[in-house]
């Protein structure tokens, strides 16, 4: 039987089990690569502990969930692609707090470790707050992407804080460039773009605590603070100078469309604010790592807010208590359940004991040392507030703004809304 290095409570609880084989469920949101992916970390755990361990993936695990919870038939562990239905769920008791030891372990183990503790927290059934998701799998956002070769031909070095950023953009103008491509059109969810970057923007304005108070809405849209924020993202896209086409252009451009400019002789853009997934977005044949680069969306030099980085994860739960419930979450804690995927694409971690030679493609290993010097990890703040916040009137709030609103008047709209709501 293959032999997994494991710590403490983790070990014995693991070890104890090996005698005990059981059937193991795990239902989570993936399928076609992914789900071969997840299954291949899920069949080193089989070998290991000697359980069977069963995946089912589901396009529509949000609201397959419920009702497997609701009927006593759930899996014995979910995975969530977003922690307020997880939060939701524990808190009507359809989760199992994790073993104890588990949060001082991720906090130990995770780059901006109490990030990812704070994350996985919720109140249960009777109010009181426990540990009850662990992330494995996460997402990153905060990026900048460019072309290596028109940095090269122009002389620009990468910014190193946002000050050094705004410079740039700056330098690009004088020198008679444009430096962004920005575009928010994406059909029936038109304006998503432009809260990523008010998200990210918040977390290099502020410090985390008002970023939460923003996500739950104990700090009002309207806070000077979160208009504060909105206007920055102005600073860039309210730039005639600043975006390619005109600040008139970035509402009706498409996302999937406006890094295209990177890449166009001569250049429309020089610099493209996105998520590690738009490479699928660009032109064909064009290769990351030469043709195309990216960089960390930099912090505030004088603003001493460390690194925060935006992004996304999933959090895995255990939904139907047993001992190899608690032995799976425990073998996510290894580098060798991590590696496993590293290996096969498409997977990023916050563990600072991964060997990170093991990923299979370089920009993914840079993407990870990213997330591995970030100081705080916040995940998608629209993806945290109810669906016709976050998913609606701060969608089109960021519309208008780019239409030429002014960020208090948007940020007021768009607090009514969340009061109506309540």
């Amino acid at each position: 039987m293959k032999h997994i290095l494991l710590a403490g409570a983790a070990a014995m609880a693991l070890t104890a089990s090996l005698a005990h084989a059981e059937q193991v469920t795990v239902f989570g949101p993936w399928l076609g690569p992914d789900q071969e992916n997840v299954e291949a970390v899920l069949a080193a755990f089989a070998e290991a502990s000697g359980n069977d361990v069963r995946y089912v993936g589901s396009d529509s695990f949000e609201q397959q969930i419920l009702v497997d919870a609701e009927a006593g038939s759930a899996a014995n562990v979910s995975v969530f692609p977003q922690p307020g239905l997880a939060a939701d769920m524990a808190s009507r008791g359809f989760l199992t707090p994790l073993a104890d030891g588990t949060a001082d372990w991720v906090r130990e183990n995770y780059a901006a470790g109490q990030s990812w503790v704070d994350l996985g927290t919720y109140a249960g059934a009777d109010g009181s707050d426990s540990l009850y998701g662990l992330f494995f799998k996460v997402d990153l956002k905060s990026l900048v992407w460019y072309s290596p070769e028109n940095f090269d031909d122009a002389g620009y070095d990468i910014p190193q804080s946002m000050e050094e950023l705004i410079a740039l953009s700056d330098q690009i103008v004088a020198d008679g460039g444009t430096p962004w491509c920005i575009g928010l059109g994406s059909g029936g969810a038109t304006g998503w773009p432009a809260t990523d970057w008010v998200e990210d923007l918040l977390l290099r304005t502020q410090t985390p605590d008002v970023y939460d108070g923003w996500v739950s809405n104990e700090i009002s849209f309207n806070d000077p603070r979160i208009v504060a924020a909105i206007d920055e993202f102005g600073v860039f896209a309210g730039n005639d100078d600043y975006v390619a086409g005109g600040a008139g252009a970035v509402a009706s451009t498409d996302f999937r469309d406006s890094p295209k400019g990177l890449f166009s002789s001569p250049p429309q853009c020089y610099m493209h604010r996105q998520a590690s997934f738009i490479p699928a977005f660009f032109p064909e044949g064009t290769s990351v790592g030469e043709d195309a680069d990216f960089f960390y969306f930099p912090a505030f030099a004088s603003k001493d807010l460390g690194k925060p980085v935006l992004g996304a994860g999933t959090v895995w739960t255990i939904t139907n208590d047993s001992p190899a419930a608690h032995d799976l979450m425990a073998f996510l804690e290894t580098p060798e359940a991590n590696e496993i995927w590293m290996a096969r694409g498409g997977f990023l971690t916050p563990h600072k004991g991964v060997d990170t030679s093991v990923f299979g493609d370089p920009t993914l290993a840079k993407m990870n040392d990213i997330l591995l010097n970030a100081t705080t990890f916040r995940f998608d703040g629209s993806d945290l507030m109810p669906g016709g916040i976050g998913a609606g009137a701060f969608w089109t709030g960021m519309v208008d703004y780019a239409g030429g609103k002014s960020a208090q008047d948007v940020a007021d709209a768009i607090q009514d809304a969340w009061d109506a709501l309540k």
